[in-house]
């Protein structure tokens, strides 16, 4: 990175390239950028809720307790039940309005697929409120 200072005489070819058009090109092209890219907006758009408020139901909804126990067998707010009965409690539960919660007790011991059909049957049936309870047994 030195500089010439000459010396060389008169007939020597200059070796540099003259680099002020080539940054003079790349700004004008910049500018060029920055003027026609659109403007971005940061904007968010929500939904906002109405100033009514929402009609809350005062009665708590009916609560269905399924457990299954360590020897895979399926209980229904107490009352052992077979997969045939349990899908037609269940499909029974769907229809109903409001739908009531199903609360789904799996012991530690049960196997997943007692509990993974227990599940895919309630979704199949189009049990939509669904909850896994006692899952801090599993922690461990």
């Amino acid at each position: 990175m030195g500089m010439n200072v000459g010396g060389g005489g008169e007939d020597e070819a200059m070796m540099d390239i003259n680099t002020t058009p080539l940054i003079d090109v790349m700004l004008v092209l910049i500018i060029m950028l920055i003027i026609t890219i659109p403007i971005q907006t940061h904007a968010v758009k929500l939904d906002m809720p109405s100033a009514t408020p929402p009609q809350t139901n005062t009665t708590p909804p009916e609560v269905i307790n399924i457990m299954v126990d360590f020897d895979n067998t399926i209980q229904w707010n107490g009352t052992t039940v077979d997969r045939q009965n349990l899908e037609l409690r269940l499909k029974d539960a769907a229809l109903k309005n409001p739908q009531p919660e199903v609360h789904l007790w799996p012991n530690k011991l049960a196997k997943y697929n007692t509990v993974a059909m227990v599940m895919a049957s309630a979704q199949r049936l189009g049990v939509t409120k669904l909850g896994l309870v006692g899952a801090e047994q599993f922690m461990d």
